[in-house]
């Protein structure tokens, strides 16, 4: 088992007049070389969740295992959880800040204290894996285009080689197309990788594609956790919380109303041409 939540309370200002319960007694089994996405309205929690999982924030009460171990023993190096449990945050500007591309991907691993040769080979390998071309190893990053950004940020969480990749709202910003390559490549980097992959999401129909589980925050708690099937059979209880479902669920129930015999639980489009067809040679 990768990560266990246990019992996780948070309250931003405790003991002010500002106090808030971000997180209510979260329990979750995250397993190794789960795809999950983690959804919910702003200000529902996903965000501060997913602080706790590599040590950022630490919780007010409960705990948080890594393979076993609790987080906050005091013999717990929080060093080594922050280079297994790699996050990529929502705006890739926060991460990236040194003079050139590779160097800013080689920070992680010279903080590990690795040899010249090693630092560089990981940073290599991890450029290399976001599909980033070599000619842009020299550019300032702030010199590159929003999802050019977020690949080197990723970049420089994978040369920390983590057992674990949360990203924070990794399309925010980005055109479709731009969209679907970081989608694409976080999908491949999972298979290829065996990486537990966590996305904060604010796209249902990004989530219905590639998670395999989904979690729904909502007013710091967990409202349901299950596959993307199970998950939007509850859209009309999600619109009540701020959320939809994927176009293609509202797609097929309203089929369904109308008399034709589809599978109202399909949530990407393929799910849902292939259901069609069948209904229509019925």
């Amino acid at each position: 088992m990768s990560i266990k939540v246990e019992g996780l309370n948070y309250i931003y200002s405790q003991g002010t007049a500002y106090e808030i319960k971000a997180l209510d007694n979260i329990n979750l089994s995250i397993e190794d070389g789960e795809f999950i996405g983690i959804i919910g309205h702003t200000g529902s929690g996903k965000s501060t969740l997913i602080q706790h999982l590599n040590g950022l924030i630490k919780a007010t009460s409960g705990a948080i295992y890594y393979n076993g171990k609790n987080i906050y023993d005091e013999d717990f190096k929080m060093k080594d959880l922050r280079s297994k449990v790699g996050l990529v945050f929502q705006y890739p500007e926060y991460q990236l800040f040194e003079v050139d591309v590779f160097s800013d991907v080689c920070f992680g691993p010279k903080n590990l204290g690795l040899s010249k040769e090693e630092i560089e080979a990981r940073a290599n390998k991890a450029l290399q894996a976001v599909g980033l071309k070599e000619k842009y190893y020299k550019y300032s990053p702030f010199e590159l285009s929003g999802g050019q950004k977020r690949r080197v940020a990723i970049a420089g969480v994978l040369a920390m080689q983590p057992e674990v990749l949360i990203l924070d709202e990794p399309t925010a910003g980005l055109d479709p197309k731009g969209r679907e390559d970081i989608l694409n490549l976080i999908a491949r980097l999972h298979d290829e990788k065996g990486l537990t992959v966590i996305v904060v999401s604010h796209s249902m129909d990004d989530m219905a594609q590639y998670a395999k589980r989904l979690i729904v925050m909502n007013q710091g708690s967990v409202q349901y956790d299950g596959t993307p099937k199970e998950v939007f059979l509850h859209y009309r209880e999600l619109e009540k919380v701020g959320l939809s479902a994927p176009k293609v669920t509202y797609i097929m129930h309203e089929l369904a109303e109308r008399g034709l015999s589809v599978d109202v639980t399909a949530t990407t489009i393929e799910e849902a041409k292939k259901s069609i067809l069948e209904g229509l040679k019925k």
